[in-house]
């Protein structure tokens, strides 16, 4: 009942049928009071200098949009730095190191499977997880962090950074509850807008591919894999960060004959433990010079 809930209203957030949008319309003024406060609170925040170069990757509307991937391809080029993020989903509170400069600290129930993807993914890089990120990035610079990356920060406007926000598109462009909006881009604030095709490209590998595999997934709109899968026998979808125990996927494998779980890196760090067999579908970013760009003239502006 839960799962089928969760995709009703990302179906509701992002592809309304006509009763849908009949109820998005019948919303609509708390959807005005809710980005009015949005507004004010933005207003009344000031922005703090924490004395290090501070950039975050973002986007304005709920559930997925290649927040975790973008940030992975942007942090690889920088050493020193530091990936400071929420956590969603992890069994812990509070300010965790999950990977220091030379190794991993905690698993990913401690971390988050976001969490573990970075530190899993960037050698070199502090993951660190914190719901307060002022705190997390005072912990990033005693830890000798010269540039942190902040996944999904750009609502955080008392921390001065540059913000990056990805352009998700939906037909559905109100605020909550009426749309998909946590916020809006404020005509008073900076940002860089990115967009998928135009300023990264999405690549994909497959890893330990077989004849039969069916796709096990939790992730935000799920949809969003479906031109980058080989055949499979069947496709099935939890809830984003959803927390997998092995009978559920053993359970799956049994009952379609596959060979395998088809599985994204996210899923991946989760269910690697249970030694079943996986196949993995990577998706990287290619990323256009001009980010890159606008990160450099940013720190150099900046100090």
């Amino acid at each position: 009942m839960k799962t089928k809930l969760i995709f009703w209203v990302e179906s509701y957030l992002y592809n309304p049928s006509q009763l849908q949008n009949l109820l998005s319309l019948f919303l609509l003024p708390l959807s005005w009071v809710y980005c009015f406060a949005m507004y004010i609170r933005f207003l009344v925040q000031k922005e703090q200098d924490f004395g290090v170069d501070i950039v975050s990757i973002g986007n304005l509307s709920v559930g997925g949009s290649g927040k975790t991937p973008l940030t992975t391809a942007l942090a690889k080029n920088y050493r020193d730095a530091a990936i400071i993020l929420r956590g969603y989903g992890r069994s812990s509170r509070g300010l965790v190191v999950v990977k220091d400069a030379k190794k991993i600290l905690c698993d990913v129930s401690v971390s988050g499977d976001e969490a573990m993807i970075y530190a899993r993914k960037l050698q070199d890089a502090l993951v660190i997880v914190s719901e307060d990120r002022t705190i997390a990035i005072e912990k990033a610079k005693e830890m000798g962090a010269k540039i942190i990356f902040l996944d999904d920060a750009y609502s955080k406007h008392n921390i001065k950074k540059l913000d990056i926000l990805i352009d998700v598109k939906t037909v559905n462009n109100r605020c909550l509850p009426s749309g998909a909006f946590r916020e809006k881009s404020w005509n008073s604030k900076e940002v860089t807008l990115v967009r998928e095709s135009v300023d990264f490209t999405r690549k994909s590998t497959l890893k330990d591919r077989c004849d039969k595999m069916s796709l096990i997934t939790a992730i935000a709109r799920p949809q969003r894999l479906d031109k980058f899968l080989p055949q499979v026998v069947s496709k099935n979808y939890f809830p984003d960060h959803h927390s997998f125990t092995k009978e559920e996927v053993q359970k799956i494998l049994h009952q379609d004959g596959s060979e395998s779980a088809l599985v994204t890196y996210k899923d991946y760090v989760k269910l690697e433990q249970f030694n079943l067999p996986l196949s993995l579908l990577d998706l990287e970013l290619s990323v256009d010079e001009n980010i890159y760009k606008t990160i450099e003239d940013y720190r150099a502006k900046k100090n």
